[in-house]
């Protein structure tokens, strides 16, 4: 499992925390993974471990929510939606 700092673990912890209070765990974490890491496996890892035991916390929540952003195609923008290669 991937969470080298234990954010993720202590929001687990932490009484009463709140579904803003994990969002803003979660990025803390996400920033920590290295560029070009599978954050979708990363992320589904922490479910299968923690999703189990605490399906309503909401760190599951936030984790759920980030998984299905993960998921999500990416668009591209700017000037490369732009021009043709052709």
């Amino acid at each position: 499992m991937d969470d080298p700092r234990g954010l993720i673990l202590e929001s687990y912890r932490i009484e009463g925390i709140t579904e803003e209070q994990c969002r803003s765990i979660f990025l803390d974490w996400a920033l920590g993974i290295t560029l070009g890491q599978d954050m979708i496996a990363k992320i589904e890892e922490l479910l299968a471990h923690y999703e189990p035991a605490n399906p309503d916390h909401p760190m599951t929540l936030v984790l759920r929510e980030g998984l299905a952003k993960a998921a999500e195609p990416k668009r591209r923008g700017g000037r490369a939606a732009r021009v043709s290669y052709e």
